[in-house]
């Protein structure tokens, strides 16, 4: 059977740039070539040299300076980074109701903690957020004698794809004097990102969220901004983040970052675009399924359906034998079979979603077999229910 692969906002396969500069690596590694990056010896050079050239390619992709670069296991790590780095600035958190569980844990340790507060900013329907609501949120704190430290957003949601008005929020947060933390996760490598342009103070992102390794990712810290680091111990990252760099996955997500030109990344864009576009067209000919979230301001290759009245691991299992993978909800609460706090947040039915995202493996036979398998999937299903 031919597998058709539709859940890159989960992972997406690495290309084969990725697996070619992560091969070169290790067997340089293998032959010795290559040694630890913090010594002075020729292997160790040879290493940093590497290290730091990806670190260049990297920056340029997310429109950053090289030494604002960061580097991580990943978005999470970079997030709790961003959220305890910057908690000293004040004793006060502002973030959006439909941020990744990534934040909404990294927040809530700081409140458990008992040396923060934190205001939940809610979203509309579509999962938006209004900037208004942010800057209410941030002069309510004020006024209740706390000190925000943070605003926390997201280039677009990681679930029902809503984009959300960035320039916005980091503009009522500046004229407040407070940080500003963006998670590109679900972003990056799908819509232009730019630190410099976007006036953030901190970013981060993941590399296997658009093809390159898993276990790498970033932080972005502005030119100047002090954090204090999350991992303690050696001096790797300019004393920002101890632990031996993973050289094979930097210079892995280096390569997926240069392979994504501008014109790479707007033809993929376009291509994802539509794709999901053609299933959202579908919609309105399956019986009881809807679109949620911005059907236009939107990330182009995340698409969430609502099916009432059917459990999603139903349809997701149907799908599988179809060929088909898929996902409902958030990665980290489907296993707890948890509702989802995403479309919890925008007053939908959070519990029976299907989450379609597209990649730069995807093909236009993909999306025929989808558009194939839905109804055949969702039929029985629903007649089991009359």
């Amino acid at each position: 059977m031919t597998r058709h692969y539709l859940d890159h906002a989960s992972t997406s396969p690495p290309r084969s740039e990725v697996v070619a500069a992560m091969g070169d690596w290790l067997a340089r590694a293998s032959a010795g070539e290559l040694g630890d990056p913090g010594r002075i010896h020729h292997e160790g050079m040879a290493a940093r040299v590497e290290i730091e050239e990806a670190r260049e390619a990297i920056a340029t992709f997310v429109g950053a300076r090289s030494r604002e670069v960061v580097l991580t296991s990943g978005a999470t790590e970079a997030i709790a980074a961003a959220v305890h780095g910057a908690a000293e600035r004040g004793d006060h958190v502002v973030l959006a109701a439909v941020e990744h569980s990534a934040v909404r844990e990294a927040v809530g340790q700081l409140v458990e903690a008992g040396t923060h507060t934190a205001t939940t900013v809610p979203v509309d329907g579509t999962g938006r957020v209004d900037p208004d609501a942010v800057a209410a949120a941030l002069d309510a704190a004020r006024t209740a004698g706390r000190t925000p430290a943070l605003v926390c957003t997201q280039t677009g949601n990681h679930e029902v794809g809503t984009l959300q008005p960035v320039d916005e929020i980091i503009a009522v947060a500046r004229e407040r004097d407070v940080l500003v933390h963006v998670d590109a996760a679900a972003g990056a490598g799908h819509v232009p990102v730019s630190f410099a342009a976007s006036g953030a103070d901190l970013l981060s992102f993941s590399g296997h969220k658009f093809g390159g390794p898993s276990g790498i990712g970033a932080l972005l810290v502005r030119r100047g901004l002090r954090v204090r680091p999350l991992l303690r111990g050696g001096d790797q990252e300019r004393a920002r983040r101890a632990g031996f760099e993973h050289g094979a996955a930097i210079v892995g997500l280096a390569s997926a970052c240069a392979a994504l030109t501008d014109d790479r990344l707007s033809a993929e864009a376009g291509a994802a675009r539509r794709r999901t576009d053609r299933v959202l067209t579908s919609v309105p000919g399956l019986d009881g399924v809807r679109a949620y979230g911005d059907p236009r301001a939107r990330l182009p290759h995340i698409l969430c359906l609502g099916i009432d009245g059917i459990e999603p691991q139903a349809v997701l299992l149907g799908l599988d034998r179809a060929g088909i993978a898929a996902h409902s909800g958030s990665a980290c609460s489907s296993e707890a079979l948890e509702p989802s706090p995403v479309l919890e947040a925008m007053g939908v039915d959070a519990h029976r979603s299907l989450r379609i995202s597209v990649g730069w493996s995807t093909t236009d036979d993909d999306i025929d077999a989808l558009l194939a398998a839905l109804p055949e999937v969702i039929a029985p299903l629903r007649a089991l229910q009359r």
